[in-house]
């Protein structure tokens, strides 16, 4: 059996764990959130280079991606940021669902698996 290696292991949940030639991340939200919804997914899918990169990843092998966005107006806007980070020629597989987040001034959480 494989082990597993779990990164920024908290009481309630790790950020990232790995397994098998995946990594698994935890939805990453925005650090500033009063940004708008371009800025806070942005600051969403840098943590998530970040993580990738400690696992010995990087965005154009994530192999699925969910976004969760509070308000469906600001779909253009979370896209906007989406098509300027993402990897030309490598866009994941990928879900937008409207619903509603953990903190009220969050706008968008993302979760990825990709491998490693």
């Amino acid at each position: 059996m494989s082990s597993i290696e779990r990164f920024d292991v908290g009481a309630r949940l790790s950020e990232m764990a790995v397994h098998n030639g995946v990594a698994y991340l935890a939805g990453q939200v925005p650090e500033d959130a009063t940004a708008d919804i371009t800025g806070q997914t942005a600051q969403v899918l840098a943590a998530i280079d970040k993580l990738l990169a400690r696992a010995g990843s990087d965005k154009s092998k994530i192999l699925m991606a969910q976004i969760f966005i509070t308000d469906v107006k600001e779909f253009p806007g979370m896209n906007a940021a989406w098509d300027a980070w993402v990897a030309a020629g490598n866009a994941p597989p990928r879900a937008t669902v409207v619903a509603q987040l953990a903190r009220p001034e969050w706008k968008v959480e993302i979760v990825v698996k990709a491998a490693v």
